[in-house]
């Protein structure tokens, strides 16, 4: 049986350290050896009746109830005061086999892979290799699990790709203890897997557009995400290049995605005519305190697999560029971390050589983090036609409100399906500020001060964004969560409330969702909301 050690923590702590949080109790539970119970299908399931222990326990002391994996985000947004359940351990992961398509399933079985809650990004990119295979796209690095991935809708901005959520074919939710609260997911125009295999996991199949797309990013709210079915690509090779760019130019191509008839050009990467070939991500740096400095681009072009290529991992472990957080923490570190020096130095020249043309795998590519310390990070979501006003407001806020110890950087990609992916508009621009976390002084903004600012000044400009669920912002500012989606979160809300009874939906609840007022529970939505429709 699946084994759960019980600790009275007193506070917990993400990656980032961005807290501690005050919290009461951690569950760590861990799967029966395969040698006592050599059944995959049985330890999965063995792992849903332990959980739903767990969750009556929750009930019966009258406290709430969240998972986490990796600890990843740098909100509060994993967090819960009362008790938590580490899923890391929880890594089981398989094929799918071609009897348990459903008969209207356009999916191919060879596509899809089934993953239990707590695998990491990269565990499931060394299980897919094995199998000739990749995930479409990933975050800047591999530690995350897959349940808080698409959970905050982490993203990676390949931006035809779209983001983690964007390839998830189902979802297998825990939304209580009792015998019926197992459920399985799936959209009713896109099924993937038929009855036979719900029933395999002791789960009721649930086929509904509207309710996917509302659990998809949810927030770790709609119950306890246990697996998750992908639809993978056949493995492929990214070609990485770091160049300096001239900021009108960067800017252009942010606002239309037009790179056949940019000036800016990779000579190897052009087509018959000449013209350049539209790339799999494109990323632009900013220092926010030089105006005269030129840009810099990580731009990755997508390749057909071959097994000849040099190994990147030297060479992407030395990367500069491979992502913001990284390679902030290196600049700080080159300056003691002391603020004032820190920020001296950003007023100068900060971008150092470009890195060396690097070939691989997305697994490869996208590898593992090396930050270390305190970190922050602001991530908007934007429409692309509002990248250079929006960049520019960005730019004058941490300027005039400043200076704060971060760099810019810009991202694309296009909008996802679910009702809360942050990844929102036809093609989103990520801009994001990374950087070294600060305390504020007589002479320096505080970090809170700060996020409400930015947040205040964008509405007052009037431009249209979302917030990365998963990463700092002000999410208590009044109003907020209405101006970034309108009418979706009621949708959102008025699906949780349907699937979930009024008790439960508490326990699901935490402080971040009570801040954003999503955890507010809807008693007269009808059940029938989420029927199955096929």
């Amino acid at each position: 049986m699946a084994d759960t050690k019980t600790y009275f923590i007193g506070q917990w702590d993400t990656f980032h350290s961005n807290g501690p949080f005050a919290t009461k109790i951690l569950y760590d539970t861990r799967l029966e050896r395969p040698e006592i119970m050599p059944s995959l299908t049985d330890r999965y399931n063995d792992a849903a009746h332990e959980v739903q222990q767990l969750i009556q326990e929750c009930i019966a002391n009258n406290d709430r109830f969240r998972a986490y994996g990796s600890g990843w985000s740098l909100s509060d947004i994993a967090h819960q005061p009362d008790r938590m359940l580490y899923t890391g351990r929880m890594n089981l992961k398989r094929t799918i086999d071609p009897y348990e398509l459903h008969n209207a399933s356009v999916f191919k079985s060879q596509d899809l892979f089934f993953f239990q809650c707590g695998t990491t990004i990269k565990e499931i990119s060394e299980f897919l290799f094995s199998h000739g295979k990749s995930l479409k796209t990933s975050g800047a690095s591999n530690g995350q699990t897959i349940g808080g991935s698409i959970s905050t809708g982490i993203h990676g901005s390949a931006f035809d790709t779209g983001a983690v959520q964007d390839s998830v074919a189902g979802l297998n939710l825990i939304i209580g203890p009792g015998p019926n609260d197992n459920v399985y997911i799936e959209r009713h125009t896109q099924p993937a897997l038929n009855d036979d295999f719900a029933r395999l996991i002791n789960a009721r199949v649930i086929r509904n557009d509207g309710l996917f797309n509302a659990a998809l990013v949810g927030l770790g709210s709609f119950g306890f995400i246990h697996g998750v079915l992908i639809e993978a690509d056949d493995l492929f090779l990214l070609k990485r290049y770091t160049r300096r760019i001239k900021p009108a130019v960067a800017l252009k191509l942010a606002e239309t995605m037009n790179f056949r008839d940019s000036e800016f050009k990779i000579p190897s990467e052009l087509d018959a005519t000449g013209k350049g070939i539209r790339p799999y991500h494109f990323k632009v740096y900013v220092n926010p305190y030089n105006k005269k400095e030129e840009y810099i681009t990580e731009i990755i072009y997508k390749k057909e697999y071959r097994t000849n290529y040099p190994n990147p991992i030297p060479d992407i472990k030395k990367a500069i560029y491979k992502d913001l957080p990284t390679w902030m923490a290196r600049f700080a570190e080159k300056h003691s971390r002391l603020i004032p020096k820190f920020i001296g130095a950003l007023k100068g020249q900060i971008f150092p050589d470009l890195d060396k043309d690097i070939e691989g795998t997305l697994g490869e590519i996208f590898w593992d983090t090396t930050h270390k310390g305190a970190a922050f990070a602001f991530t908007f979501g934007i429409d692309i036609k509002d990248t250079r006003k929006a960049l520019n407001l960005f730019i004058r806020v941490v300027n005039e409100e400043g200076p704060v110890p971060g760099a810019i950087a810009l991202r694309f990609i296009r909008a996802s399906k679910a009702i809360l992916a942050f990844t929102k508009f036809p093609m989103t621009c990520i801009l994001e500020m990374d950087g070294i976390l600060w305390k504020g002084s007589s002479t320096m903004i505080s970090f809170e001060d700060f996020q409400k600012k930015l947040l205040e000044v964008f509405i007052a400009e009037g431009i249209k964004f979302t917030i990365h669920w998963g990463k700092n912002a002000a999410s208590s500012l009044p109003g907020l969560i209405d101006y970034m989606y309108g009418d979706n979160d009621d949708i959102w809300k008025n699906y949780r409330s349907a699937l979930l009874s009024k008790q439960m939906a508490d326990v699901f609840s935490n402080g971040f969702l009570d801040t954003i007022r999503l955890s507010d529970y809807r008693v007269n939505v009808p059940k029938n909301l989420v029927d199955s429709l096929i």
